[in-house]
């Protein structure tokens, strides 16, 4: 009998670790290697740059947006003078408590004696953009001697108010709270309260003598004719939508042709404005001091005021006696409120 061959036994598939030592060991492929087209390298390349370039743009925006306020605004929070320094009596008052119940604002109340010529008037004082409290003490002690009870306040952002960078919308929110606090706390008339700043201050208080009819009046020192400019016109504004990214306006204008309570408007002393405007013009000294287009525009009776000084000095004692005479015959034509309980 034969025998029978044995059959080979069937060869098990390659394992894993088989297969890539045999693809390692293939000769490496002689077809030519892929290449990008020059069109999409300068494409891809134009992109990149593009895209870059938009978000140090939208970088630009952003810090701007959070920090042209500085160009405007110049708050400092050390205060290094107070009423006592011209011998003036005063109350710190902290009001307009946050919902903590924490205060936000920090103002000064100077009262006048009972029998002052116009103790039944308050003047609520608005310092300009520049400083705090303490650069406002010879303003308020010039409204005390005329015998005027005197509240003024900081800001959020001034002083040892509550911290937050100035904004119009804060300023009008944090004087509205004065004026609640003079009304609802010292229970003192509308009718009674006189609306006073300067600079900046001053273009506030026309903004809020606008929207309140039944105050006594407002005095306006030297309100500001464009105070944007100090942002609009900065060279970095000219790279970014800057009238988009900043909300503040101070509209002068429009807040003048709305004002129905009397007005008394304090402009720069004439010898300022002249010896200022010399420098840029050849106009003859007579014809630099033009009224203000707000001022002009104001319906309610109003007066301007524009100091004369032989020296140039915006602190001569003649400006100040000619204010004084000023103010004292605008009060004298005031309506005078009931008295107070």
């Amino acid at each position: 009998m034969s025998r029978r061959k044995p059959q080979p036994r069937p060869t098990p598939p390659p394992t894993a670790l088989e297969r890539a030592i045999n693809d390692l060991r293939q000769p490496a492929s002689s077809a030519a290697p892929q290449t990008v087209s020059a069109r999409w390298l300068l494409s891809a390349a134009a992109i990149s740059i593009l895209a870059a370039a938009i978000c140090a743009w939208g970088a630009l925006c952003f810090l701007f947006a959070q920090g042209s306020w500085q160009l405007l605004y110049h708050p400092t929070s050390p205060i290094t003078g107070t009423p006592a320094s011209a011998n003036l009596d005063f109350q710190t008052i902290a009001f307009a408590p946050d919902s903590a119940g924490v205060p936000q604002l920090t103002g000064w109340w100077i009262p006048t004696t009972p029998d002052a010529p116009y103790a039944r008037f308050a003047v609520l004082y608005l310092h300009s953009q520049d400083g705090n409290l303490s650069n406002t003490v010879n303003d308020l002690a010039f409204f005390h001697s005329i015998g005027l009870n005197v509240f003024a306040i900081d800001y959020r952002g001034y002083g040892q108010s509550q911290f937050q960078h100035p904004t119009e919308s804060r300023w009008r929110a944090d004087t509205e709270a004065a004026l609640n606090y003079l009304t609802q706390t010292r229970h003192l008339p509308p009718n009674s309260i006189l609306v006073a700043g300067k600079l900046l201050g001053a273009n506030l208080a026309m903004e809020i003598a606008a929207v309140h009819p039944n105050l006594a009046g407002t005095i306006l020192d030297q309100p500001l004719a464009d105070p944007m400019n100090a942002i609009f016109n900065d060279p970095r504004a000219a790279l970014v939508p800057a009238h988009l990214l900043v909300r503040d306006r101070y509209d002068s204008i429009a807040a003048a042709s709305s004002l129905i309570v009397p007005a008394l408007w304090f402009n720069a002393p004439s010898s300022v404005v002249q010896s200022n405007a010399s420098a840029a013009t050849s106009q003859p000294a007579a014809s630099l001091a033009p009224t203000p287009q707000a001022y002009s525009l104001i319906p309610a009776r109003k007066t301007i005021v524009s100091p004369e000084t032989q020296n140039g000095s915006a602190q001569d004692p003649e400006i100040a006696a000619q204010r004084s005479a000023a103010l004292t015959r605008w009060l004298d034509d005031l309506p005078v409120p009931p008295a107070r309980p």
